[in-house]
């Protein structure tokens, strides 16, 4: 397969460089000291599956230098994907398929909207990783995963294709019976432990232990669920069940990406997490108290890091 990884970040790096390492061609387009570095000595990626360097078939900020793939691995941040839609556009074939990595329950959506929904996976990813400096990606817990369907929940030849070939680069890879409702299984996880570790601002561990906290973190899970179901969502019935194991079993002194953003004063996906369950909640009547209690106790501080609220 011929593979295009938009934003070689800490997911995007790391899986395009599993697929080249197991005989994918995989292509990457970054911007800036990342893609010099890239460009002078491979992607270096340091992992507890084991270390290596990969090296691009190409690496370009143009994607009109790759042409169309089989296959574009979108890494963007979350609030990036509708610019990056209209970005990837030269690297979109006929047969060519978007795979999102995003947090959130609307990258795919965003994307359709912009290259229509037969080019459009809906995806999802997940590991610890983050970009260490310009060519660096350090992958530090958890073991990495993908899943993935197409839009109308079925399996096609790409999906399969796609499946194996990741399979074989030796990361987990599943096509789920119902891939919206895997979707909002992880919404569900990570707004919980974002969404309460950020208010709260202590490791998982400690919010974990008390009754209130584990409280909210439960009414996140049951407010998402109602959400996801008013929208229609082919729900299994497991997701909440789910996702509180996923919450349980995190180590005591985890914190979450969007967290430690909002405790470190960076923008965040406090938007397309808790924000998304607030406004899609709204959408469709369903009420959502404290996850709306989270987003506008965290929204001042959100707003000052993207420089929108003047002090």
């Amino acid at each position: 397969m011929r593979i295009a990884v938009f934003g070689p970040g800490g997911i995007g790096g790391y899986l395009g460089g599993r697929l080249a390492q197991s005989g994918q061609e995989v292509a990457v387009v970054a911007r800036g000291e990342h893609l010099e570095a890239i460009r002078q000595h491979g992607l270096r990626v340091d992992s507890i599956n084991g270390d290596f360097v990969f090296n691009p078939s190409i690496a370009t900020n143009e994607p009109a230098e790759i042409g169309p793939v089989d296959v574009v691995i979108l890494g963007v941040k979350a609030w990036h994907v509708s610019e990056a839609a209209q970005a990837i556009r030269p690297m979109i074939g006929k047969e060519t398929c978007v795979f999102p990595v995003q947090n959130g329950v609307e990258a795919h959506s965003q994307l359709a909207a912009v290259l229509g929904e037969a080019a459009v996976l809906v995806g999802i990813g997940g590991l610890v990783s983050f970009i260490e400096g310009p060519g660096h990606i350090r992958h530090t817990a958890a073991e990495p995963y993908v899943k993935f369907g197409e839009m109308d929940g079925q399996t096609s030849p790409r999906t399969e294709r796609l499946l194996e070939a990741f399979v074989r680069a030796g990361v987990q890879a599943e096509i789920p019976l119902s891939i919206h409702a895997a979707l909002w299984q992880k919404m569900m996880f990570i707004c919980a432990g974002s969404g309460v570790g950020a208010v709260t601002r202590v490791p998982i561990g400690e919010w974990r232990s008390l009754p209130e906290t584990w409280d909210m973190a439960c009414q996140i899970l049951r407010e998402s669920d109602s959400v996801a179901r008013a929208l229609g969502v082919n729900m299994l019935g497991h997701e909440v069940d789910a996702a509180i194991a996923q919450v349980e079993g995190m180590q005591p002194k985890a914190t979450t990406s969007m967290q430690r953003d909002i405790m470190e004063g960076r923008p965040s996906e406090l938007e397309v997490q808790i924000g998304a369950v607030v406004r899609l909640g709204r959408q469709v009547g369903v009420p959502t108290p404290v996850n709306e209690f989270i987003y506008y106790s965290l929204l001042p501080q959100e707003l000052r890091a993207r420089g929108e609220l003047s002090t």
